[in-house]
């Protein structure tokens, strides 16, 4: 039906058109008619009067209205409908530009209908720009409607997750809570744990100081006899100075002395096991004098003792600890006897512990400066240390008080060691020489100069008088202390600073710690050198076990390495 509709009403439109293009014709016919009645009468008037000048007329009233009034007044109806459609439609057309007119002076003035026409176009474009906007207000709703469902969706999901949390939170409170219950248990578990290794220890130390003992008793009765002989045979003791003062001294056969010809030099070194014993770097250790076991110095504030594989102990396990310096740890020492441990900080104290008690015994205060390094006298009664103040004291033990003080170096005193059963003290310091000094009379009996650069440390070879030395440029230097005039061999350890060395027990072999992160193995007779690497910052101490056949180094990573 609305299909039947439509095409009535085209039929409709197109008679109306018919009709309406039809008037127009006939009123065009009656324009032409009329204009040219009009012009024959003007051109008339024209002859008759006389010429006169062309000039452009003034229009009184627009164009539109004076051809409407003319055709008008001549009755031509259907001439002024068709020409207000095409004058009102040709207005449309151009809207708001102006329209020349062939007369100069005349332009296109629109009037109410044209307004009312521009105005009706205009609105058509508003109605189409609300349809525009209708289907875009449409689309955002139903954006909306979908980001609202989302949204609802994911509320409710975080609503779960966050129920979920609360529910975990709960669940760590309670294992915190149960865990807090446990500790007490643990922490008294691992005091007997601690408690027992220290009784261990301690039984093996006093085990060895037994046999030790029961060892020395047939050396000890040899000399007695020999002094009753010389006295039932008239010979009298000497009482001069230095028989007396080596009764405040006395010297023993070195054990180690005694090992040497039965020793033979290990050629190859490589890494058998390596433990994360501090967390900060480690600036010194120490090899117990019978036992293997290891004492570690760290710039973490403690010290700590190590079983090293020995008996079926386990490498890395910690024996002991002690904390008790305010400043960094710059050398430790075991006690001859090896139930204590002296060590050295950066708070210019030396602190005597003992094993048996589990704490520090002894605070030696008298250094100005940092102490660097210590070492015992074969006695066990006698202390050295070596300062940044330029001195070097020794301590009476059983006094608790400074003994004597060296002074003779110009710069810092880096590192002090006995010569074992001897009151021999070697030193070096920065400021590039070596000194020893006799430590009975506190008196310099040689030095030995030949360094470029600062001595970082310096140690005797059990084997003989030999002494080596290193400076912060990685030379080392042998020195025969018979001879202090000149060095007997020079050696590169590289192009960084060496750190310390260490003799072999056969003093055939030189293990020199470098800065490179490299251990520097040097042959003593050939002067050959090779490397062990292992650590991955620089080697700070280096140390050989009782016969020889393993190397021990630790450095600034905080690992300690054991190289068979």
């Amino acid at each position: 039906m609305s299909a039947q509709r439509k095409e009535r009403a085209e039929e409709e439109n197109r008679e109306e058109e018919n009709k309406v293009e039809e008037e127009r014709r006939d009123d065009e016919e009656d324009f032409e008619e009329a204009m040219r009645e009009f012009a024959s009468s003007t051109a008339s008037r024209r002859k008759c009067e006389p010429p006169k000048l062309q000039m452009i007329p003034k229009i009184p009233e627009a164009v539109d209205d004076f051809l409407r009034n003319f055709l008008r007044k001549l009755g031509m109806s259907r001439t002024l409908r068709s020409f207000e459609a095409e004058w009102y439609g040709s207005a449309q057309k151009l809207q708001t530009e102006s329209l020349r007119m062939t007369c100069a002076g005349v332009s296109f003035i629109p009037d109410a209908l044209t307004h009312r026409q521009l105005l009706h176009s205009e609105l058509q474009e508003v109605h189409r720009e609300t349809d525009l906007l209708r289907e875009e207000v449409l689309a955002a709703g139903e954006r909306l409607g979908r980001m609202q469902r989302e949204a609802d969706f994911h509320r409710l999901q975080y609503r779960r997750v966050q129920e979920e949390k609360n529910r975990l939170i709960n669940d760590f409170k309670k294992l915190k809570k149960h865990l807090e219950s446990y500790e007490p248990a643990l922490k008294q578990l691992d005091e007997k744990y601690q408690t027992a290794l220290s009784q261990k220890m301690l039984i093996s130390i006093e085990k060895e100081r037994v046999k030790s003992s029961i060892n020395a008793q047939p050396n000890q009765e040899k000399p007695q006899m020999k002094k009753e002989r010389s006295i039932k045979s008239g010979d009298r003791p000497d009482k001069s100075p230095e028989k007396s003062n080596n009764m405040r001294y006395p010297k023993f056969p070195d054990p180690h002395l005694a090992q040497v010809s039965f020793e033979t030099c290990k050629s190859s070194f490589s890494l058998s096991c390596s433990v994360r014993a501090h967390q900060l770097p480690i600036s010194c250790i120490d090899l117990h004098p019978r036992k293997m076991v290891l004492s570690s110095a760290s710039d973490d504030h403690s010290w700590r003792l190590w079983a090293l594989p020995a008996d079926g102990e386990k490498v890395g396990q910690m024996v002991m600890t002690g904390e008790g310096h305010s400043d960094w740890l710059s050398g430790c020492s075991f006690h001859p006897e090896g139930a204590k441990l002296a060590t050295t900080s950066g708070d210019s104290t030396v602190r005597l512990w003992d094993f048996s008690r589990g704490c520090c015994v002894l605070m030696l205060a008298g250094h100005t400066q940092p102490t660097w390094g210590c070492s015992f006298h074969s006695c066990g009664h006698l202390l050295a240390s070596c300062s940044a103040d330029r001195t070097i004291k020794l301590w009476d033990l059983n006094r608790a008080s400074c003994h004597l003080t060296l002074r003779r170096h110009t710069a810092s005193v880096n590192s002090v060691r006995f010569l074992p059963f001897s009151d021999l003290l070697l030193a070096c310091s920065a400021d590039k020489t070596l000194a020893l000094w006799d430590a009975k009379v506190g008196l310099c009996v040689a030095t030995f100069q030949g360094h470029q650069h600062p001595c970082n440390h310096a140690a005797f070879s059990l084997a003989g008088g030999i002494a080596a030395s290193c400076d912060t440029r990685g030379v080392v230097k042998l020195w025969d202390i018979r001879k202090p005039s000149s060095a007997t061999a020079t050696v590169e350890a590289g192009q960084q600073a060496a750190n310390q060395v260490a003799f072999s027990p056969s003093g055939k072999t030189l293990a020199v710690a470098c800065s490179d992160g490299l251990v520097r193995m040097v042959d003593v007779a050939s002067l050959v050198v090779s490397s062990l690497s292992g650590h991955s910052d620089g080697v700070q101490s280096v140390t050989f076990d009782h016969k020889g056949e393993t190397v021990i180094s630790a450095g600034s990573d905080g690992s300690i390495n054991v190289w068979s």
